[in-house]
Parts: structure tokens; C-alpha cells; sequence
């Protein structure tokens, strides 16, 4: 099964880095929030709705 993508590995402001995910200067407000909130939930492993801190989405 393919791994969901999060939507702000899309954008040209995102910075690809092995271990050192970042946004370019100048990314919008937004896309900051949504990549400290995707970075912060990997460290809540044992989360309900979660494997090993994926976020699991349902249809």
C-alpha cells in the first residue's frame, strides 16, 4: 500500500532534506503551520488513528 503524501511536500517551498525537512523564506503561513503539525505528530507514536506516528486517513 503507497504512503499518503502530505500536501506540503508538493509545494516549491519544501525543502527535501534527509533528516532536515524545511520550508524556503517566504512560504506562506499555512504551509509553516501544516509542516510543524505533520513534524510535531511524529513524535506521538502511540496516537489513536495512527502507525508508528503515520496518521491514518479513512475514506
Amino acid at each position: 500500500m503507497p504512503r499518503m503524501r502530505p500536501d506540503f511536500t508538493k509545494s516549491p517551498y519544501f525543502v527535501d532534506e534527509p533528516g532536515n525537512w524545511h520550508l524556503k523564506s517566504g512560504a506562506p503561513k499555512q504551509l509553516q503551520l501544516e509542516l510543524e503539525d505533520y513534524i510535531n505528530s511524529l513524535a506521538v507514536i502511540e496516537e489513536a488513528g495512527t502507525i508508528n506516528g503515520n496518521r491514518i486517513q479513512f475514506p
